[in-house]
């Protein structure tokens, strides 16, 4: 019997942390267009960026971070 990938813990965990980094980043982003003066949606917006773009984000994933914050400023905009 195979293993599915998702039956790897670790992967999970890591697939967990990415979709709930996206879906913060997508609430984020169309906060900030709804009122884009507001703040903390730009400042949370701003940290999520710094994950995508970093090394954490590089171990978990494959996908390029750049290419996911354009993809998704594209969704919302």
């Amino acid at each position: 019997m195979s293993k599915a990938i998702t039956d790897d813990p670790y992967e999970s965990l890591g697939n967990a942390i990415i979709l709930q980094a996206v879906n913060d980043y997508r609430a984020a982003l169309r906060r900030i267009k709804h009122n884009p003066k507001n703040r903390m949606a730009i400042d949370e917006a701003l940290l999520i960026e710094k994950f995508f773009r970093g090394q954490l984000y590089a171990v978990i994933t494959n996908i390029d971070g750049e290419f996911l914050i354009d993809k998704l400023r594209k969704e919302v905009a």
